[in-house]
């Protein structure tokens, strides 16, 4: 598991553990796993000029010590930087040692002539954006340099809340202690590349902001039944999904409950995805019944007239008001309305939108927090945190927002944020959302929080993609396929 706290708490805890370090102490454990990084890589690479971007603050000096003793151990270094601006004493070793220290023109040559640059300019205090001067530094670094960036990339906000194109977009990151929100959130953790985390001995009371469930968490979460269990103890899922206009979307979610393992799938639906799902999966059991969790809303159109469709919906709505577990996607989330959500309240909801689907549902209950009228598909693509929390506090449910990075965002908004980035872009393809959906509504039915449901589903369900894909296309209906082998996978990695 990786856990990312916020930058007010890494600042509190860095007091704490300074007061109890010799001066500069904290500083140089950071420096000594920084520069330890950057060697390796300098030998991997065979880079022959390393040149530092360097702030005044305290990310600056990491970086004008990492090279001071890069310097010392025979590497060729420079340090682009303000004088003006700058931590005096790192400075100073960086200019014993031999470091190259240049600005204004200068600056900008080295920086197009290295092979390696490590960016120092701001640190997690700093505001998003780039200064005019080392904006310029940043629009001079050769497409083929290797990039490594000190705790965070300059002018990315440190919260992960937005993302800046013009600011630094590094290779890899080396931070300390812990991840913060910037390296898991979506869409800054694009900038920041591969992340190396170097211990400096911090403790946190606090919990983490942002939680990314990892391989070896899987064992821990997923229900493995023991002998005692039969197809009810183990979770009966109900489907209520597809319809005459979209009548493969019911295949692919009960296939991925049954392929995850749920105990006896029910499924409600019209003629012709009835019929479907009848010869696709025989273990299915049709028509309404007793159930753990429902999955309400693939491929689902409640605006549809067709033989059976009233009565789907009737099942729908009557789900939405039900006391067990729902998770809603898709065609689904249409019927969510006041009474719905009054309904709903204190009870496990997981709505799973993509960034499109949440625009509209916040467009049409409203934007709290926001300046209300429409919610654009673009801006939850630019801020898709805020967005999500958004919807998550306005219907008090858990929130999935599907993508690239998929977030899991709690009606609580003091736990944790999950974000999960297993999946290969080749899913992004249609069906793959109701496969996720029969995935989680099982987990759901088998007695999980909203919020695990949806991080573990969201992590097998990547997964199950990647190996499926195999580094090709890959079809929604092979991901549902390859769930029992991504399980078990998972749970005999040791």
């Amino acid at each position: 598991m990786i856990e990312a706290w916020s930058p007010q708490d890494v600042y509190a805890a860095e007091a704490g553990l300074a007061d109890e370090l010799a001066s500069g102490e904290l500083m140089a454990r950071a420096v000594h796993g920084l520069t330890e990084v950057v060697a390796a890589r300098v030998a991997q690479l065979g880079a022959e000029t390393v040149v530092a971007l360097v702030g005044g603050g305290n990310n600056g000096a990491d970086a004008l010590y990492a090279v001071a003793h890069l310097t010392e151990s025979g590497v060729s270094c420079a340090a682009a930087l303000d004088p003006d601006h700058v931590h005096e004493r790192a400075l100073e070793a960086a200019r014993a040692a031999g470091v190259v220290v240049v600005s204004g023109d200068e600056a900008l040559q080295a920086v197009a002539e290295a092979d390696l640059v490590l960016d120092g300019i701001v640190g997690l205090g700093g505001r998003p954006g780039l200064p005019a001067t080392a904006a310029a530094w940043v629009a001079a670094i050769p497409d083929d340099a290797h990039v490594i960036a000190v705790d965070l990339p300059s002018g990315q906000p440190a919260d992960g809340t937005g993302f800046d194109p013009d600011g630094v977009l590094a290779d890899e990151t080396v931070t300390f202690s812990v991840a913060k929100p910037v390296h898991l959130l979506p869409p800054t953790e694009q900038a920041c590349g591969t992340l190396t985390v170097v211990d400096i001995g911090l403790s946190f009371e606090t919990p983490p902001a942002v939680v990314r469930l990892g391989f070896d968490d899987v064992a821990d979460l997923w229900p493995v039944p023991g002998p005692e269990d039969d197809k009810y103890s183990r979770g009966v899922v109900g489907v209520v999904a597809g319809g005459e206009g979209y009548t493969g979307a019911a295949v692919l979610a009960v296939t991925a409950a049954v392929e995850a393992g749920a105990g006896m799938v029910r499924y409600v639906g019209t003629p012709t995805p009835t019929g479907l799902v009848r010869a696709a999966v025989p273990e299915a059991v049709h028509g309404e019944g007793r159930v753990q969790a429902w999955v309400v809303g693939p491929g689902l159109d409640v605006d549809a007239t067709d033989d059976g469709a009233a009565a789907q919906l009737d099942v729908a709505r009557a789900a939405l008001r039900g006391s067990e577990p729902v998770l809603v996607d898709a065609g689904g989330l249409a019927l969510l309305d006041d009474d719905v959500l009054a309904a709903r309240r204190g009870r496990a909801t997981l709505l799973t939108p993509h960034a499109g689907e949440l625009a509209t549902l916040l467009s049409r209950l409203g934007n709290p927090g926001g300046s209300g009228g429409e919610v654009r598909r673009t801006a939850v693509e630019a801020e898709p945190l805020r967005h999500a929390r958004a919807l998550a506090e306005r219907t008090g449910a858990t929130v999935l927002l599907k993508g690239s990075t998929t977030l899991v965002v709690p009606a609580d908004p003091a736990a944790p944020v999950r974000s999960q980035a297993d999946a290969p872009p080749w899913v992004a393809t249609a069906g793959a959302g109701d496969v996720l959906a029969g995935l989680v509504g099982t987990l759901l039915a088998a007695g999980l929080e909203p919020a695990d449901a949806g991080a573990l589903g969201a992590l097998v369900h990547g997964v199950a993609a990647d190996r499926a894909s195999g580094g090709g296309p890959v079809r929604a209906l092979r991901v549902a396929h390859g769930i029992p082998e991504a399980v078990a996978h998972l749970l005999t990695r040791h």
